[in-house]
This record gives C-alpha cells, structure tokens and sequence, in this order.
C-alpha cells in the first residue's frame, strides 16, 4: 500500500470520526424527515407533470381520431359524389391521422403505466414519511431520556468526587472529633464528681466518728460534775488503783486530740 493510499485513508476515517461524534440524532432525525418530505414535494410535482402529460396526450388523440373518422366521412362523400381522386386524398388524410392517433395511444398507455406507478410509489413515500414522523418523535424522546441519564449519570460522578463532596466529609470528620472530644470531657468530668462525692463520704464517715467521740467525752464529764453534795470525794489512789492509770493516760490524749480539733 503505497504512502498517499495510507495518508488517504487516515485522514477519512479521521473526518468520519469528526461526522459520528458531532451528529446528534435529534437533528439528524429532522433533517431526514426534511429530506423524505423535499422528496415528497418533489414527486408529487413529477406525478402532476406526468398526469399534465396524459391528459394532453389523450386531447392529442381524441383529436387525431376525430380528424381520421372526419376524413372517413369526407372520403365517402367524395366517392358517392363520383370524386375518385378527391375521396382518395381524403383517404390519404385520414391515414395520416390515424397512424397519429394509434402512436399517441401508445403513448397514451405508457404514460397511464408510469403514472399509476407514479402514483403507487407516492403512497408509498407518505406512508414511510408518516412513519418516519411517528418514529422520529419516539426515537427523540428516547435519546432525550438518554441524554438525561447521562447527565445525570456524570452529575452523581462528579458529587462523588468534587471537592464539594470532600469538603462535606471533612466537616463530617471535624463533628465526629469534636462529639469524641465532647463525649470524653463528660465522662473525665462524671469520674471528678464521683471522686469528690467519694471525699464527701469519706470525711462525713470520719467527722460523724469525732463528733461521737466529743459527745462521749462531754457526757463523762457532766456525771463527774453532777454529784450531789454530801457525797464523798474519790478516794486516794492506793496500791490497787493504779491498774486504772492507763484510763488516765487515755482521757487525756482524748482531751488532746479533742482540743486540736477544736483549734481546727
């Protein structure tokens, strides 16, 4: 294959590549319908033509058959007058017209031929171009609906990936982080009330126990001050009481603690 056949074919399947990609079968569909109905136009006007045609061939041949039977009659007439030779030129006249008239018959019924043809081949033509109008009109509705879907096709493709999309699932991810943060901070802030409560509990343990240890020491003081006149002093501590000087010992650390914590 020689150079210019190679640089040939490229460049037309380059064009009809060019051609496929830019028809749109919108209007493509109306501009055969366009065509079909120039072509309809078209041969209705050849069809009148050609029925223009017949009736002037039959005006043709109806006049040349009326001129050969009138020279028919001429020639008779000529005859029964004696006129030989006049009848026979009469003759000869209404040969002439005759032959006319069998050759626009024949042509009379060529063209009777061509125009029911003519005709039979319009209908057809109206039938296609109706149907073409019908099929146009449903083959736009379908390539509208694909050019819908495409579209909407591209439009869910391009929220999947444009950077509005994205944007979206970075704030997405910031609210997550922030009710993370947030659910984290509660649970640190519930952990620091239990704490503290448990502090509350713990010194109201320890400060109810004081407060019935100051109660206990209040109330062995008031039975020492309360005894009734008369009644004699404790005796002097003898060999056999000093088993209770530990007791001693115990009231005043008792006293002690007590008078710090009243000095708290």
């Amino acid at each position: 294959m020689g150079l210019f056949d190679r640089v040939s074919r490229l460049l037309r399947a380059n064009v009809n590549d060019m051609v496929a990609k830019a028809e749109d079968p919108e209007k493509i569909l109306e501009q055969a319908v366009m065509d079909m109905q120039e072509d309809l136009v078209q041969l209705r006007q050849a069809v009148a033509s050609s029925i223009a045609n017949q009736k002037r061939t039959e005006q043709q041949y109806t006049k040349a058959m009326g001129d050969a039977n009138s020279w028919q009659s001429k020639a008779q007439l000529a005859l029964q007058k004696g006129d030989e030779d006049l009848a026979r030129e009469a003759l000869l006249r209404k040969k002439n017209y005759s032959e006319t008239a069998a050759s626009l018959k024949a042509q009379l019924d060529g063209q009777a031929g061509m125009v029911e043809t003519m005709k039979k081949s319009l209908m057809q033509l109206e039938g296609k171009i109706s149907e073409a109008k019908t099929k146009k009109d449903m083959l736009k509705s379908r390539a509208q609906a694909a050019k819908a879907q495409e579209q909407l096709q591209g439009a869910v493709g391009r929220i999947g990936t444009n950077s509005a999309m994205a944007a979206f699932e970075r704030m997405e991810e910031k609210v997550l982080v922030q009710e993370a943060r947030s659910q984290a901070a509660a649970e640190l802030t519930g952990a620091d009330l239990e704490s503290k409560f448990a502090a509350l509990s713990a010194g109201s343990d320890v400060d109810d126990e004081l407060e019935q240890m100051k109660q206990q020491m209040l109330g062995g003081s008031k039975s020492t001050a309360a005894l009734p006149e008369g009644t004699a002093s404790p005796k002097a501590a003898t060999p056999t009481d000093t088993v209770k000087a530990p007791v001693s010992v115990q009231d005043a650390e008792l006293e002690a603690l007590r008078k710090q914590i009243d000095g708290l």
